[in-house]
């Protein structure tokens, strides 16, 4: 392979990679914080549990000893999470984002692999195509891979391992024509 075809499959490799990346997140947006939770509010000193609560917070207790008050002033013990409850809303929209990433760039990583593999005989857009859709995979299991547990991250990677070995196997198998 020359120098020329090695510089354009690696544009190829980044081309694809930001074609399915961005076409994704155009049909799949990101969620935003202001969508859940709004522009920050001024609402004033929050100080008990019961107005925390009301405005849709949670109450954290200091975790470090309070300094002594001056004499006639409040010690308060704890501060409100103001934007408890949306955060958590907003993490789980995350959470269904990133699987939906997943299950979207996976198998389009492994067509964008098999298009290389057997449709283009130029070795540049082959491989290129091919190296686009690693960096597919790539996108789709990182999306994910924060809210999955050990046993799926196993798992997904344990299949993913299998089948590129065997695609190795037959791709290479049919080239050589046995």
């Amino acid at each position: 392979m020359k120098i020329k075809d090695i510089i354009l499959g690696i544009a190829i490799i980044i081309l694809t990679i930001f074609v399915t990346f961005y076409g994704i997140n155009t049909f799949f947006p990101k969620s935003q914080y202001e969508d859940f939770c709004g522009e920050p509010k001024s609402i004033g000193v929050i100080e008990t549990l019961e107005q925390c609560e009301a405005v849709g917070g949670k109450w954290a207790d200091y975790d470090i000893v309070a300094k002594p008050s001056v004499e006639g002033e409040r010690v308060v013990e704890g501060y409100c999470d103001r934007d408890y409850e949306c955060r958590q809303e907003l993490e789980d929209a995350n959470r269904m984002r990133s699987r939906n990433v997943f299950f979207i760039a996976l198998p389009l990583g492994i067509i964008i692999i098999i298009l290389g593999a057997f449709l283009f005989k130029l070795d540049a857009v082959g491989a290129g195509l091919m190296g686009g859709g690693v960096g597919t995979l790539i996108y789709g299991a990182g999306a994910y891979w924060p809210y999955s547990e050990n046993w799926i991250r196993f798992l997904i990677s344990l299949i993913g391992l299998v089948i590129l070995i065997w695609f190795v196997y037959y791709f290479n198998k049919k080239l050589s024509g046995k």
